[in-house]
């Protein structure tokens, strides 16, 4: 089974909830990265305007170019859920390596602005998910534009989309996600 990512871009207000809640779930101070990213994207003008946000944290892909790019093994993915993981006592660092950044066409591997950072990344809380619960940022969001379950249900519920503005599939990697685009 493949676990994937669901975003509902109609319902999102870009309030940030999803992002906060991780940062606090995971004991990250300020100066921390984010494990997954929001973005505005404004378009048309005065007196139509419109704004949508991306949501994008790692998207589980099943095929993920940070793993290829490993030159240690520090990357994997596992068998039972889909979930691509990093052994963060394999990796070389930010300073002596950061391969897995270049390599993910959506920039998810991030790394702590200190020196020789090992790789973070977003692993759909996989400590909540062995308890039965959902990820902090699927809770956290009052819009409940947000869901992590198995890929072949979520894109039986909400279709086949897995593009909308501010995302491009991928076709080399095909991340698991399902959108719902505005």
């Amino acid at each position: 089974m493949q676990l994937g990512f669901f975003f509902d871009q109609f319902r999102c207000s870009g309030c940030e909830a999803c992002m906060l809640a991780c940062r606090q779930w995971h004991g990250e101070d300020d100066n921390a990265v984010d494990l997954l990213s929001v973005s505005e994207m404004e378009f048309g003008r005065f007196p139509l305007p419109t704004v949508k946000w991306m949501v994008v944290p790692c998207l589980q892909c099943a095929e993920p170019a940070c793993q290829a790019a490993c030159p240690t093994g520090a990357i994997s993915k596992n068998p039972e859920n889909g979930i691509v993981a990093v052994d963060r006592e394999k990796c070389l660092g930010k300073d002596a390596c950061g391969e897995c950044q270049t390599a993910c066409p959506y920039d998810v591997p991030r790394f702590r602005d200190e020196a020789d950072a090992k790789m973070v990344k977003c692993d759909f809380c996989e400590d909540r998910l062995k308890e039965g619960k959902k990820p902090l940022c699927v809770i956290a969001c009052p819009m409940r534009a947000l869901d992590i379950g198995p890929l072949d249900e979520l894109l039986s519920k909400a279709g086949y989309v897995q593009e909308a503005d501010g995302f491009a599939y991928d076709r080399a990697v095909r991340p698991s996600v399902v959108l719902r685009p505005k």
